[in-house]
């Protein structure tokens, strides 16, 4: 079988939410598997000297702007956080934790934060959000809130995180098709003409 794509996502990315509405669909599409990866994107700002978007004169209102048409392009709802952005910490090391022993479960919290972040407008980086999160999907929430403070935990997030800046990546989302990276909610489309044709 094919080798999966990678999908790099900020919890806290509005293009991350939309690219994760619609990664693994495309991807079976062509008979392929997602291994999803969150990081946390703040960590490439040291490196790039970008910051968010929303922070940029001009670039922010178009952004948002921009997130919303394509939110509603995508027949998904968005309504952006208050004190946005965050640094998802809580939800990126509970996906870890989880997804040693339970990817599937962990892929499902995932996109139960992401619907609760940019779908409802809720604080995605709450801990006590992710344990509730957590338990609708059958997840004991103080196993979940003790597992997100080991220090292994946060070490993984941390490797993660260092991982994918060693790879190139410096924003949310990345997707990787054999080696070659996408960036942007807006390149899926070149990822389903990639996948399609085996490249150009």
């Amino acid at each position: 079988m094919a080798a999966p794509l990678e999908f790099y996502f900020d919890f806290y990315s509005p293009y991350g939410y939309l690219a994760s509405s619609r990664i693994d669909e495309l991807a079976a599409k062509h008979d392929r598997e997602v291994i999803w990866r969150p990081f946390l994107v703040g960590a490439t700002f040291a490196v790039t000297g970008a910051r968010p978007l929303v922070d940029i004169p001009l670039l922010g209102d178009y952004s948002l702007h921009d997130m919303q048409r394509s939110a509603r392009l995508q027949g998904v709802p968005f309504q952006l956080p208050e004190a946005f952005p965050k640094a998802a910490l809580a939800p990126s090391r509970a996906f870890y934790w989880l997804a040693e022993t339970q990817p599937d479960i962990a892929k499902r919290l995932a996109k139960a934060v992401y619907n609760a972040t940019f779908g409802e407008g809720r604080d995605g980086s709450d801990p006590q959000l992710v344990a509730e999160l957590g338990a609708a999907l059958g997840i004991d929430s103080n196993e979940l809130l003790e597992a997100i403070q080991r220090p292994e935990v946060k070490e993984k997030l941390k490797h993660e995180t260092a991982t994918a800046v060693s790879r190139g990546v410096f924003g949310s989302p990345t997707i990787y098709v054999d080696g070659e990276p996408f960036w942007g909610n807006d390149r899926l489309e070149q990822v389903d003409r990639w996948l399609e044709t085996g490249g150009w």
